[in-house]
């Protein structure tokens, strides 16, 4: 405790700063995310408390982060689109999965998995993040130019037909459940479909059309209606947003630049009386708790979402981790991998449990704390105290924050997260992958087709894809460099030493072979080949495996199939100098005894020539 409260200044002059930068972009995430500006402060609020209290990164200053708002708003405007466009009926479904992906961190951290999180490949995290700054830029447009697709009409009214078939749908689906439909009689339908106003009608059309616009393809796809419909006053909140943010960093990095275009962008809409469109109302009072999670808790509803709430944890995990290093690099300490997993697990847990987002260790707001003063867990509590105090305090106020403002944020959000390193490398990286007639890095491509598939299909999807491609080309890296320093390859070789002296008569019917390094599934094929070397005069194959370190599976199988095939032919096979993974292997199966007794194995090459001589 008393280690808790050695750097109270620091602490609370590095947790404020870091509150001030969070705030911003706290409310820009929860607009973004489609559950609105109090969620992203609610999460802001609770994970940068809790992590930080039960974290393992002393300096970490945690909230909601672009990556796991981009995976958030596909998780969100699934289930909202899966409870007909009702925001209020998926809310539990989407904290649940919210509460899903904290507990799966903290299982993550008390199974100890937390030091694996490193071997996710560069390529994968690279193409990811480019991915979440694209998709950030296409889904942001839309807002920062002022077009939102439910208030253009022409737009609206070519989703009018389907919305009656949406509606119609239901009404039957109703009937099913109610017992009453007949198809023989449609009398009920008829009158409950006399029952369907216009008004129902239009909002039914309202929701296909944001569905239809929604994500990237959406964006684009709206993009020339989008152009031809710009309110120039959003379109130049956003600008200017976007020019104070890259400008007054010139002029100082004391006061985050994103808080000065926030209020300066707010204040010149707000002073002058502009026509703008403000964020939603941010509730004023405590965050209330949110017990449908567990009232209206319904498996079937979230069981196609369960995978994403892993991916999420995952995602966290990843970002968090990643923060930990930074802060360890400028602090010269050492955090604890599986106990800021924990952490992170907690804050995201009772964040979701209060209708917050979740979030991970924030990068940016780290190194703002650290250069700060920050040095104890108290600045990330205190980071979440003062988010706390601005939601009773200034929301009513910060309620009037025009959507452009928040969109022109989000922009310059989605411009830095991009991996520029890994862009950079593109040329300089060796081509060595082989396709038609194109030869390309296999980085770029795990890379590009993580972006691609993240930007334009499905995140969760494109990483798994991305992890898998990554370790086949692994293996085959490795199995191909392993091959080259092996030898098992059925051709002749010289003799060794203890060979020299090799009885003459023996010469026809003994076949020897040398088998050096792993046999392993990079090195099966050449193994196979063997037999077919074997000269029909040879009754004895003697097998030198004393430099065969290591066997995989799939060498245990070559060489049983090699052995049951020279058996046929009658051959007898005998083994010299077994290491001790190889012959347990083989045991494994029944190899030894089975197809080659204790009889057949020597210790020496010697011991062998005496007892076939």
């Amino acid at each position: 405790m008393k280690h808790f409260f050695s750097n109270i200044k620091g602490d609370a002059f590095g947790g404020i700063t870091a509150g001030v930068v969070a705030l911003p972009l706290a409310l820009a995430f929860g607009v973004s995310s489609g559950l609105g500006p109090s969620a992203g402060l609610y999460g802001a609020i609770f994970i940068s408390f809790f992590a930080a209290l039960f974290g393992g990164t002393n300096t970490q200053i945690s909230g909601p982060t672009a990556p796991m708002t981009a995976v958030s708003m596909v998780v969100i405007s699934g289930i909202i689109a899966a409870n007909d466009g009702d925001l209020s009926i998926a809310l539990p479904a989407i904290l649940t999965v919210f509460l899903i992906a904290g507990l799966s961190q903290i299982g993550l951290g008390v199974l100890g998995l937390g030091k694996y999180i490193k071997y996710i490949p560069y390529p994968v995290v690279s193409g990811f993040m480019t991915a979440i700054g694209v998709i950030i830029l296409l889904t942001q447009i839309l807002p920062s130019l002022g077009y939102n697709p439910k208030e253009d009409l022409q737009y609206v009214n070519q989703f009018k037909a389907q919305a009656e078939e949406v509606i119609l749908e239901n009404i039957l689906k109703d009937e099913a459940g109610d017992g009453v439909l007949v198809l023989e009689n449609f009398k009920e339908t008829i009158d409950r479909a006399s029952l369907i106003s216009q008004a129902d009608i239009q909002k039914e059309s309202e929701i296909l059309a944001s569905k239809n616009a929604s994500g990237t393809i959406g964006a684009l796809a709206v993009m020339p209606r989008a152009l031809q419909n710009i309110n120039w006053l959003e379109l130049l909140l956003a600008l200017g947003t976007i020019i104070i943010i890259y400008g007054f960093k010139r002029i100082t990095t004391v006061v985050p630049s994103t808080l000065v275009a926030l209020i300066v962008m707010s204040g010149i809409a707000i002073g002058f009386g502009l026509n703008y469109k403000p964020i939603e109302e941010i509730p004023s009072g405590l965050p209330i708790l949110q017990l449908e999670i567990f009232t209206k808790f319904k498996l079937t509803t979230i069981t196609p979402y369960i995978f994403t709430g892993f991916t999420l944890a995952l995602l966290g995990a990843i970002d968090s981790l990643l923060t930990s290093i930074v802060a360890d690099n400028m602090t010269k300490t050492k955090h604890d991998p599986n106990k800021e997993l924990i952490g992170q697990g907690i804050g995201n847990s009772i964040a979701s449990i209060f209708g917050g987002i979740p979030g991970a260790g924030a990068t940016i707001r780290t190194v703002v704390n650290i250069n700060s003063g920050g040095k104890t867990k108290l600045s990330g509590m205190i980071a979440g105290v003062m988010l706390l105090f601005v939601l009773l305090a200034l929301g009513p106020i910060a309620s009037k924050i025009p959507t452009a403002v928040l969109s022109g944020i989000l922009i310059t959000v989605g411009i830095g997260v991009m991996d520029y390193k890994g862009l950079k490398a593109i040329p300089a990286l060796p081509r060595d992958l082989s396709l038609g007639p194109f030869k390309l890095s296999s980085e770029v491509l795990i890379m590009l087709v993580v972006l691609l598939l993240s930007t334009f299909w499905d995140l969760i999807f494109a990483v798994g894809i991305g992890l898998i491609i990554s370790c086949l080309m692994f293996m085959k890296k490795i199995g191909d460099l392993t091959s080259e320093y092996s030898d098992v390859k059925p051709l002749k070789e010289k003799s060794w030493p203890d060979e020299k002296d090799f009885p003459e008569h023996l010469k026809e019917s003994v076949f020897i072979k040398h088998i050096k390094g792993p046999l392993f599934f990079g090195s099966t094929s050449d193994f196979q080949q063997l037999y077919k070397q074997i000269p029909d005069t040879a009754t004895t194959v003697i097998l030198r495996l004393g430099r065969m370190q290591y066997m995989d599976q799939s060498g245990l199988y070559a060489i049983e199939d090699m052995i049951q095939e020279l058996q046929t032919k009658n051959v007898e096979v005998l083994f010299v100098n077994v290491l001790k993974q190889p012959r347990y292997m083989m045991e494994r199966i029944d190899i030894i005894p089975d197809f080659i007794p204790e009889a057949h194995i020597f210790d020496s090459f010697d011991a062998c020539i005496k007892t076939i001589s």
